[in-house]
């Protein structure tokens, strides 16, 4: 069964919709049993309402920019369609939801939350249960996992759920869960001589194709970034 999540992030006029704020970004990419695919859902809206000067200094989007983008409510449906039955993946849910759900009030959804409709994982709160403590933004979980976010000058929802992409995979690896088995009775393995059948045929070699082979580069790059640059296959194979 194919496990589908969606990273989403939000950018908004400011920082309550109680007060009026509204979403004026919206990014989302597929992750499909954790490896990305090429569907997106990105769109700028029209909030219909000035942006705050502290808004636009972090995002950077103008009320200009703007004024010829899509409201919300025409774009509804193609949002709830890509992310429906999906696990959203979302940095500070708390945040994107509370706005989202707005908005679905705004256009006459306020029947549904986004909540009902697919299961949610903040990366925040899995963060600050990993490393207690510690800072747990975006940027500095990127430093701390080794991430490039030189591109993030400023905030962008697609740019930010492409790195928080990044971030969850490195997060929620667990090498270890390659080694399928472990020895219970490390001794036990030779109380019994092997036996070998004489009238086995030989084993067959089955090569990877070429998909195998870029699927298998991109697992290992991804390893090396979480891991710090530690990934001993990778050294290995670049011997």
């Amino acid at each position: 069964m194919n496990e589908r999540q969606v990273i989403l992030d939000t950018e908004t006029t400011g920082l309550d919709p109680v007060q009026g704020h509204r979403v004026i970004e919206i990014g989302c990419l597929e992750l499909l049993n954790r490896r990305p695919t090429d569907r997106r859902f990105h769109v700028y809206l029209q909030p219909d309402r000035l942006i705050d000067e502290e808004a636009i200094r972090i995002h950077g989007i103008t009320n200009e920019f703007l004024a010829d983008q899509p409201r919300f409510a025409d774009v509804a449906d193609e949002f709830l369609n890509f992310v429906r039955d999906a696990e959203l993946i979302i940095h500070n849910a708390a945040f994107d939801l509370g706005f989202l759900n707005h908005e679905l009030r705004r256009c006459g959804r306020g029947h549904m939350t986004l909540e009902q409709i697919c299961k949610v994982k903040d990366t925040l709160l899995l963060a600050r249960q990993r490393h207690p403590g510690q800072r747990n933004s975006l940027d500095a979980l990127c430093k701390r996992y080794n991430i490039d976010n030189s591109q993030r000058t400023l905030h962008g929802a697609l740019l930010d759920a492409e790195i928080l992409a990044d971030v969850y995979l490195a997060m929620t690896r667990q090498q270890g869960s390659m080694f399928v088995q472990e020895v219970a009775d490390a001794g036990g393995m030779h109380n019994h001589p092997a036996r070998r059948s004489r009238n086995r045929p030989p084993l067959p070699v089955i090569r990877a194709d070429a998909g195998e082979c870029a699927e298998h580069a991109w697992y290992l790059e991804m390893l090396d970034k979480s891991s710090g640059g530690s990934c001993v296959w990778r050294r290995l194979e670049s011997a």
